[in-house]
């Protein structure tokens, strides 16, 4: 489910960034084209900081019960 997520939002700001570029070379409309791109941009960031492998999350959930087995009497 987690990949048909990142996959729509990855069609959907390509899909932004091909409207801003229509909006700014055919219609001249500046800001909206500038306002597109931008959300387009942040929306790709975010799938790129969804997919990096080895996160806090990881980390976090990693060394939680790492730090249970270390501190556990007799062991």
């Amino acid at each position: 489910m987690f990949d048909l997520i990142l996959s729509i939002t990855v069609l959907a700001a390509f899909a932004l960034m091909g409207g801003a570029w229509y909006l700014w070379k055919k219609r001249g409309q500046d800001r909206q084209a500038m306002l597109m791109a931008i959300l387009s941009l942040v929306m790709l960031a975010n799938v790129l900081v969804w997919t990096i492998p080895g996160g806090p999350l990881e980390e976090t959930a990693g060394s939680g019960a790492d730090a249970a087995n270390d501190t556990a009497p007799g062991g």
